[in-house]
């Protein structure tokens, strides 16, 4: 069954027992298994959309001025000591990260890993730029954690797959 079929059995279901369908009389709000129902398709629905302006976010606003190596993002990776080298790594790091958020089965671990990256971004940050945008990768961290505890679900299918292919 379906997330969109599942109030809508429970409402015909409901209404043929000749219960209240939540649309008649009373407080005039749907019964609670129904509206629970909602909440958690809304849940999903907003934790789907972060996953996806997470992904956005981070391929086209943090790896695409690594990958074109613009001077914003190659004057940074010069200060750190690590070049051109080093720029291009972090650049397709992040745009690997940013496609898997948006794999089902890669979505939690693409999240652990983007909040790894983001712990060391906030190391480089305070040591070699005095802290200067250091609350950035702090904050990135916030949404990561949320959507890899939410999505925890998907290590458990991935590690399936890994077992059956090796």
């Amino acid at each position: 069954m379906s997330e969109t079929t599942a109030p809508l059995a429970a409402s015909a279901t409901a209404s043929a027992a000749g219960a209240p369908s939540g649309s008649g009389s009373g407080s005039g709000s749907a019964p609670a298994p129904a509206r629970a129902e909602r909440r958690a398709r809304r849940a999903r629905i907003a934790l789907r959309g972060l996953q996806v302006f997470l992904a956005l976010f981070y391929g086209i606003a943090s790896a695409l001025p690594k990958l074109i190596a613009h001077p914003s993002a190659s004057e940074g990776f010069d200060k750190m000591g690590w070049g051109n080298a080093g720029m291009y790594t972090i650049g397709v790091l992040e745009l690997a990260g940013a496609i898997a958020l948006l794999v089902p089965v890669l979505q939690s671990v693409a999240a652990v890993a983007l909040g790894a990256l983001m712990v060391g971004a906030f190391v480089v940050q305070v040591v070699v730029f005095d802290g200067q945008n250091a609350a950035t990768p702090l904050i990135l961290i916030i949404p990561l954690a949320l959507i890899a505890w939410k999505r925890r679900e998907s290590n458990r299918a991935l590690l399936r797959w890994a077992r059956r292919e090796a």
